[in-house]
Formats: C-alpha cells, structure tokens, sequence
C-alpha cells in the first residue's frame, strides 16, 4: 500500500515537469537586436545663444523751433490824435457844454447866476483862482458885446478857457539828440498813476514819429515794472536794460543810456520807481538818478505823469516832484473816465509846468500830444 502512494506522488511529479517543458517550446523567441548598421544616434544640438551687449542709446538732440519774430506793431500817427479822440471826452462835455452853456445862455446873467458858473467851473476841477479870473474876463465881454447867442457864448468861453491854458508854452518833447548821444527822458511820478504804462505810451509815440528809442526799467522796487515795460517796448521792436528786482535805479538807468549811445539811437526813456514813503528817500533817489544819468550827457526831457482823477489832490502829490527834479512837462492821464477836464488848468496854472501830452483811453495809442485849442474844442463838443 505504502509502495502505491509513492509510486502516484512519483508519477505526478513527472507529468507536470512534462507539461512546464511543453510550455517552453511553445513561447516565442525574443527578437535580435538590429544590426549596427541600422542604429540611429540622436545628437541634441544646444542651440548656440549669442549674447548681444545692451546698446547705447543716443538721444537725438531736440529740435529746435524757432519761434518767429514778433510782429511789430505800427503806431498811429501823433498828429490829430487828440481830434480822433475827442469823444473819450464825453463826460467832461456835459460839465462844460451842457451846464455852462446852458447858464451862460440864460436871458438874465445876474450876480446869482455868475456865481452858478463860478460853482461849475469849480467843480470842472479848474481850480478857484483860475475860475475867478475866467469869470470875471467872461463877465466884462458879455457885457461890453452885449453877447446873448448860445454860439457867441461858446465862442466866448473858449478863448478865455484857451488863454488860461497859455498856448504860447512849448509843448514839444525834446527827445532829438543832442550833441551827437541821444537825449535822455526820465519819466517820473507816483506808483499807481500809471506811470510804466504811460512811459509805454510815450515810446510808441517817439516811434510814430520816426525815433529809434532804449528803454530803461529803472523802478526796481516793483516786480512787474520791467517786465511790463519789456511787453510795451517789443511791440515796436525797441530794446529795453533791466536789472535784477531791487538793483539800483540809478546803476539800470545808467546802463540805459549807455547802451542807448552804443546803439546810436535818438532817445533813452527812463522810468524811475514812485515810492512816496517819506519826501526824503524820493528826493535822494531821484536825485541820484539824475546825477549819475549826467554822467554820460545832460537830461533832455523830465516828465511828471499825474493821474487825472485824483484831482486837486494830485497837484499836492505833484509839488513833491517838481522840489525833487527839474520837471519840464506833465503827462495827465485818465481823463476819458471820471476825470474832469478843468483839470488841464489847474495843473499848469499850480505847477507853472505845461502839460505835453494827455492820456484819453486805455488803448496803446491812446496818448496823445496836448494841444489847447484842440482840447477845450472837443471839450465843449460842437458848437450848437
């Protein structure tokens, strides 16, 4: 019994090695490696990185634009300027032709009714002394001529209102050279009457009529001084000396003249600072002005600018000048606003000074030369 079990395990052993050697017959081959031949190599390139430096940057320049000249304005004429202007005078003609025409055209001209003229006149800003003489001259002619027409009157009124203004003083600028350099006109007067405007004014009218003209900004206490000076004088291609804001008005103004020499021109104008702190500081600073402007030749020309509408009250404020420097004429302006006409009087009677040129607007030729027949025509308006 014990001999068949063995044999059984024996004979099973053996038929599952036959089986495992089936098996392994069966089972396909591996495939042979590729001959050398046909072996590819792949080669990876690195691609070749080329480091370029960073490039200097070379900014062009900027281009230039030239900006172009200025235009240079043309001024108008100075001959008729006062006649074209006379309807700047409206305000004061009602003063003068309607009112006292009006009372000089009354049927009786009794005591009452001169005193009314006399209080018109007065108010006109003529000034008391002035007005008296004119009334009393205009009384005595009235009553002698027997004179009752509006038109006789007016006539009348006139040549008294043109005599008080005394057309026999010169009027003239004096701004041709003289002796070879050119003549030197200082402009002075209170800041706040327009005076750098109306020194503005002035060199257009030299250039109107046919003067090469150097600018010096010599108010150096004001900022805005020279640079406004510098606009005026641009625009009628004139040159203008400045220095730095609180330099010396009397090194800037002689710097003016002699720049004026050097350029060979016909007139130097010179405005000068306005500060009425105290009469003393004026009178030394003004005083030097002219004495070092002397250096380099004689002052031709000093110009007082009065503001109109203050009045009597700028003939106190004038009298400050005229202790100060030698003033040789007067600049009134503001008499298109609400100045009034009789004003013109009063400041040549006062100040013994004729009054040369008159401002009668805000335009840039506005300025216009003083002529006393022409002024108290169109301060009257036309006759009736």
């Amino acid at each position: 019994m014990d001999y068949l079990v063995v044999a059984l395990v024996i004979l099973a052993v053996l038929l599952v090695a036959a089986l495992g050697l089936v098996t392994l017959r069966r089972r396909p081959a591996p495939p042979p490696p590729p001959p050398a031949a046909e072996r590819v190599e792949v080669t990876v390139v690195e691609p070749e990185v080329t480091v370029t430096p960073p490039e200097t940057v070379v900014e062009a320049p900027p281009e230039v634009v030239e900006a172009p000249p200025p235009v240079l304005e043309r001024p108008e004429p100075t001959a008729g300027r006062l006649v074209r202007l006379r309807a700047r005078l409206a305000r004061s003609q009602n003063l003068f032709s309607k009112g006292l025409l009006g009372l000089l055209s009354h049927d009786r001209l009794d005591d009452e009714a001169w005193e009314e003229v006399e209080d018109s006149l007065i108010g006109a800003d003529v000034g008391v002394e002035a007005t008296r003489e004119i009334v009393a001259r205009l009384r005595e002619r009235t009553r002698i001529l027997g004179t009752r027409s509006q038109a006789e009157l007016r006539g009348l009124l006139a040549e008294e209102l043109v005599a008080a203004l005394d057309p026999t003083m010169d009027r003239s600028l004096r701004a041709d050279p003289v002796g070879g350099r050119p003549a030197v006109l200082l402009v002075v007067g209170v800041n706040g009457s327009g005076k750098t405007t109306t020194c503005g004014k002035i060199a257009r009218v030299l250039v109107a009529d046919g003067h090469s003209v150097v600018l010096g900004a010599a108010d150096t206490f004001r900022a805005a001084a020279a640079d406004q000076l510098a606009t005026w004088a641009e625009r009628v291609g004139a040159e203008v000396v400045r220095g730095p804001e609180g330099a010396d008005p009397a090194a800037v103004a002689y710097d003016a003249v002699r720049r004026g020499i050097e350029a060979g021109v016909d007139t130097v104008l010179v405005d000068t600072a306005g500060r009425l702190q105290n009469k003393v500081g004026l009178m030394d600073e003004l005083g030097k002005v002219k004495r070092v402007v002397e250096k380099h030749g004689p002052v031709t020309e000093t110009l007082l600018v009065l503001d109109a509408t203050t009045g009597q009250n700028g003939l106190e404020q004038a009298r400050v000048f005229t202790d100060v420097v030698n003033v040789t004429g007067v600049v009134l302006t503001k008499l298109d606003g609400t100045a009034k006409g009789g004003i013109v009087i009063a400041v040549q009677r006062k100040l013994g000074i004729p009054v040369k040129l008159v401002g009668l607007g805000e335009g840039p030729d506005d300025l216009a030369p003083f002529d006393p027949e022409q002024f108290v025509d169109a301060l009257l308006g036309a006759p009736a």
